[in-house]
């Protein structure tokens, strides 16, 4: 399963790891990629929960506007 998000908020590296490890906390996600230009952050995995994802990205400090 992939998800393709829409994250405001990140602008630099340190936002990058940020989210990347917060997502990579959540169980069943195998992968995290973030693309700081488009805000864009695809997740890989089984089992994905968007309630879940959401609120991994809030308590980063991030605003999720969107699940594909």
């Amino acid at each position: 399963m992939r998800k393709t998000l829409l994250v405001e908020g990140m602008s630099c590296g340190h936002c990058e790891k940020a989210v990347k490890n917060a997502l990579g906390e959540l169980d069943g996600v195998s992968k995290v990629e973030v693309d700081l230009a488009t805000k864009k952050v695809e997740v890989e995995g089984e089992g994905l929960n968007d309630i879940l994802i959401k609120g991994a990205i809030e308590d980063a400090g991030y605003e999720l506007i969107e699940i594909r």
